[in-house]
């Protein structure tokens, strides 16, 4: 096997090869990237877009699957690191079949399927040599292997917010059109039309950077046209702002126009209702661009400045609320994602409060004005009190504002601390109790509660999470819980092994410290899930709300806005709750 170029060093741009469709033509790709990596080289990576598998029948009936059977067996080695998007062709779910399904996590930097070769899968963005690579895996189509879903589409949405090169195996395609328009990437690889053709840059609208268009022929065309490019861009990250901002003298304007509303994809056949529960993982992400569900993102032009050039044409939503707290030192990451990546070394405010201006981290002498406008602190005008439907002495249960469910309960310390972990070791027995009190009530209704907590350093006031699930759901939670986790890139550490939730709570608490985000699930089984999340990590604050909404097919009730009743409503709920929990109540 050929030896694969070693990383370039920080001050060197990574070195990439391009390729247009191989149609299963391996040998032949190789033999050329060989011949280029050793004349010009070294590359470090070939990212391979179009039709990877042969589209030939006979070449995978019977015959071991071609050339692509060489290298996947043995006999023959793939010579650098190579990407490929195209995983369609009569053979190629049979070729894939052994890497998909040993294939755990979501991978996005691609599934290996044989030494130096990765199977880009689905959608995702990973980071190549310091570049940020955005990828749509398959062809539109009417669902199934080898076509790409609105799924895919969405989640490139949330998952693609800063300008890389985007791997697009179709050419011209309504949905990818939309997609790179909004995107913006500084390049834009596409394969299937059988040319070569690299278009002039063009700029994008609210972006500083130009794209460059480049598409790739077949492999081994009879035409000669040109099946393989090298490129050599300077990571984002390092470029100085002169750099970003360069327009070559032939720069034309963008030939995509900005679309209205998006394109779907076509109709695909729909899942079993136990399949698309488990496959809802993405709800977290997939809705905010556009606002499907009331989450979309805010205009940095219209927050910062009261006006946006795009007015009503402008994906991004315009808040006057919003730019009033921005006005008064709120910093815009905390506005726009509920988190900021900077944490304490941020100089902007991380509150709404009427202390906007002033650094999250206040003195004790501050507190009592903190508390004031909390809305679980029991003393604050703004807590809604007439939720609460039993009050302890370290703790308070409250239901939830927009349930996900009927009886979505939150379980509150009364006073004002940032997680249940940080609770005087004393106030755990009544956690303990306010528990049983709990599955006692929702046993009486066929249900168990599942309990989980997001800790953030942005948290203020804790609540732990208690939402009712029926019984016959219950076998389901952790497999959904595990999948949502393997599809976000991470995967859960399983507490307690042995099950036992008292245990569980006082490891946890061994884990929780005032520089720690994390986020934990309580399984019904007694097993307790954590999720230490990094400082850089973006994880959704609604994590877990809006996997039990997959799990129990409401897809609309994720977030809490869409579910929102009249107080009057909320007064009844809290009624019909404390009769029927009564009997159980610690506090009685």
């Amino acid at each position: 096997m050929a030896a694969a170029a070693a990383s370039p060093s920080p001050a060197t741009p990574p070195r990439i090869l391009l390729a247009g469709d191989a149609n299963g033509r391996l040998h032949q790709l190789f033999k050329r990237v060989t011949s280029v990596n050793q004349s010009t080289g070294p590359f470090h990576a070939l990212l391979c877009v179009g039709q990877f598998f042969s589209p030939d029948a006979g070449d995978g009936d019977g015959g071991g699957g071609g050339e692509v059977a060489d290298y996947l067996e043995g006999r023959a080695a793939v010579p650098i690191p190579t990407y490929f998007t195209g995983d369609y062709g009569p053979a190629a779910p049979r070729l894939l079949a052994k890497a998909a399904s040993s294939a755990r996590g979501f991978s996005p930097g691609g599934i290996q399927i044989c030494p130096n070769l990765f199977w880009l899968r689905g959608s995702a963005r990973f980071t190549l040599h310091g570049l940020s690579v955005v990828y749509l895996s398959g062809r539109k189509g009417p669902g199934g292997p080898g076509c790409y879903s609105q799924d895919d589409v969405d989640a490139l949405r949330a998952l693609a917010e800063e300008p890389g090169i985007i791997s697009d195996p179709h050419g011209y395609d309504p949905v990818v059109a939309e997609l790179v328009a909004e995107i913006k990437p500084r390049y834009h690889i596409a394969g299937s039309k059988g040319v070569f053709y690299a278009r002039e840059p063009y700029v994008n609208d609210s972006a500083a950077h130009v794209t460059r268009f480049i598409g790739l022929a077949n492999v081994g065309n009879k035409e000669k046209q040109k099946f393989i490019h090298a490129i050599s861009p300077t990571p984002a990250s390092t470029m100085s702002s002169v750099d970003i901002h360069a327009r070559p003298p032939n720069t034309t304007l963008s030939p995509y126009i900005s679309p209205a509303k998006s394109v779907p994809v076509e109709e695909t056949p729909k899942r079993p209702a136990e399949d698309a529960d488990l496959q809802y993982w993405r709800y977290d992400v997939k809705k905010q661009r556009h606002g499907e569900a009331g989450g979309n993102r805010l205009c940095f032009k219209f927050t910062s400045s009261g006006s946006c050039p795009r007015g009503s044409k402008c994906n991004y939503r315009h808040d006057e609320e919003a730019r009033e707290h921005y006005n008064r030192n709120v910093c815009f990451d905390f506005l726009n994602k509920g988190k900021c990546e900077k944490g304490p070394e941020c100089r902007f405010a991380h509150s709404l409060s009427d202390e906007g201006a002033v650094r999250d981290t206040k003195p004790r002498s501050e507190r009592r004005r903190v508390e004031s406008s909390c809305w679980f602190c029991l003393s604050s005008p703004d807590v809604e009190s007439h939720l609460v439907i039993s009050i302890g002495e370290g703790y308070y249960c409250a239901l939830a504002k927009g349930p996900l469910v009927p009886n979505h309960v939150l379980v509150i310390p009364v006073e004002h601390c940032s997680s249940t972990l940080k609770m005087p070791v004393e106030a755990e027995a009544e956690l303990g109790r306010y528990k049983d009190a709990l599955a006692k009530y929702f046993e009486k209704q066929g249900k168990i509660a599942i309990y989980f907590e997001w800790v953030s350093q942005q948290s203020r006031h804790a609540n732990l999470q208690a939402v009712p699930v029926p019984l016959s759901k219950a076998s389901s939670v952790k497999k959904i819980f595990h999948l949502a986790a393997q599809r976000l890139g991470f995967e859960f550490s399983v507490v307690n092994p042995d099950g036992d939730a008292n245990r569980a709570r006082e490891l946890l608490r061994s884990e929780c410290d005032s520089k720690s985000s994390l986020f934990y699930v309580e399984l019904p089984e007694g097993s307790v899930l954590l999720h230490l999340v990094d400082s850089n990590e973006k994880f959704p604050a609604q994590f877990g709300r809006e996997v039990l909404a997959g799990l129990l097919s409401m897809a609309d009730r994720a977030d809490w806005r869409n579910c929102k009743v009249s107080k009057e409503e909320e007064i009844q709920m809290v009624d019909d709750f404390k009769q029927g929990f009564r009997e159980f109540d610690p506090a009685e």
